[in-house]
């Protein structure tokens, strides 16, 4: 996955100083490298039962519709508070300085579907787990948690993990 991570540019000291961006634009925008990261996530699903993809605003929306148009399946959007047009649930969770609010269309997941939550980078852990406490609530099943980035030490893959969510990545950063 090297040829992956290397299309992944690192931005020092944004948003706020000493944190050491991985902006995933400068692989996306590189037809060879949004091609591979399809290929690698379509290769390990396709054999899935998956009812739908599930992406987390706003990156997460471009994986989730790429990907669920090459497995065949729906997309479903998880947005911030006041998004959405439709009557939803929604989940207030904590960030690291303040809290945060994610809402899904409350019928975008039937009961007993088989959900691939997908979302470019994982850190924390937060926003993705309260993706899938919400799918969850709709009476979905995780399937696994998808990222293309994880930062092992921000520790957000133990916590997926240790609410008994699987966790798959293509790459990892180490802090710099």
């Amino acid at each position: 996955m090297e040829h992956i991570k290397a299309k992944i540019r690192t931005i020092p000291h944004f948003p706020k100083q000493g944190i050491m961006f991985r902006d995933i634009t400068t692989l996306l925008q590189d037809a060879q490298g949004l091609k591979d990261v399809v290929k690698e996530l379509k290769e390990r699903y396709q054999d899935t039962e998956i009812n739908a993809v599930a992406g987390i605003e706003a990156r997460g929306f471009i994986l989730a519709g790429v990907l669920a148009h090459e497995l065949g399946t729906g997309c479903v959007l998880l947005r911030k508070k006041g998004k959405l047009p439709f009557k939803t649930e929604s989940i207030t969770y904590d960030l690291e300085y303040g809290q945060d609010t994610i809402e899904i269309h409350a019928d975008a997941v039937k009961e007993g579907e088989k959900i691939l939550l997908i979302d470019d980078l994982l850190a924390t852990g937060g926003t993705a787990l309260a993706a899938a406490d919400l799918i969850k609530r709709l009476g979905g099943d995780i399937i696994e948690c998808a990222f293309i980035v994880d930062l092992p030490e921000v520790g957000g893959k133990k916590k997926l993990e240790g609410k008994g969510y699987k966790v798959f990545n293509l790459v990892e950063f180490e802090g710099e």
